[in-house]
Parts: C-alpha cells; structure tokens; sequence
C-alpha cells in the first residue's frame, strides 16, 4: 500500500473556500481504481493548513498523478496555497488497509 500524507497551507482568504474548491478532485480520487481513501482533515493547530491522508493500492498510484483530475487539481491549488506542501509519502509493505489499535481496544459487544 502507498501511505502519503500532504499538509497544504492555504491562503486565508481562501481557506473557508478549499473543501469546494478541491471537491471534483476528492470526488475523482475516490473513485479511481485502486484508491483506497483520501480524507481531508483542518489542522487543530495551524488553522489555515489543511491536511490530506490518502492510499492506494501499490500499482495504483502512478495512474493518479498522471490523470487529468490530478493535474487540474494542481492548477486549481497553486493560486490558494502560501507556499509548496509538505507530503510524507511511503510504501507500507504488506498492508491492504486501517488496522485496529492495539493500545485502546474498546468492546463492541453490546450488553447483555
């Protein structure tokens, strides 16, 4: 599985506006073959910045940076962002999805 996380620091004038604005990108994304998620989060401490959690199947990700979607994105992106995003990207070998904690277990087991 490809892990990537992106951190984008939008403008403050635009940063009310980045969920609509990058949403025909998310729709697309989510439905390539291959994508296993791609999740956007507004970070708790720097409030302008937002934060991308995406995956894709291992042979999948060469096809989403090379789509139209991806490079329309980018066009749509570069005028609202203050500087070039941060992105951890890495291959999780093995992995096909989320797994559970291991260090806070909660029971599902409804009472009874």
């Amino acid at each position: 599985m490809i892990f990537i996380v992106v951190k984008f620091p939008v403008k403050p004038e635009y940063v009310d506006a980045w969920p609509d604005k990058v949403a025909p990108f998310t729709r697309a994304t989510r439905a390539e073959p291959g994508n296993l998620w791609f999740e956007w989060s507004r970070s708790l401490e720097e409030p302008n910045t937002y934060v991308l959690v995406e995956a894709f199947q291992d042979d999948a990700a060469e096809a989403h940076v090379t789509s139209e979607h991806f490079s329309a994105a980018l066009k749509t992106m570069r005028p609202m962002v203050t500087r070039t995003p941060e992105i951890v990207s890495t291959t999780i070998e093995g992995a096909t999805g989320w797994s559970r904690m291991g260090e806070l277990q909660i029971d599902q087991t409804p009472p009874g």
